[in-house]
């Protein structure tokens, strides 16, 4: 599976398990709905900044949602 689509999943997982909507996520982290949403369907390229600014978001580190599983 392609990177950007595991780590788009790895949000998505994290996200949903905390109760957010991508907009919860995407304001909590001072991003937009829709980068939100390209970085989870594997669309977007996130840097690690941004990385870490969701990990942050979701409580979580940024090596997580680099899992490959």
């Amino acid at each position: 599976m392609d990177i950007r689509r595991q780590v788009g999943l790895n949000i998505k997982r994290y996200r949903t398990a905390r109760g957010l909507s991508q907009e919860a996520l995407a304001f909590e982290c001072g991003k937009h709905r829709t980068y939100i949403s390209g970085i989870e369907r594997g669309i977007r390229n996130p840097t690690v900044t941004v990385l870490q600014q969701i990990a942050d978001a979701l409580e979580t580190s940024a090596a997580s949602l680099l899992e490959l599983k």
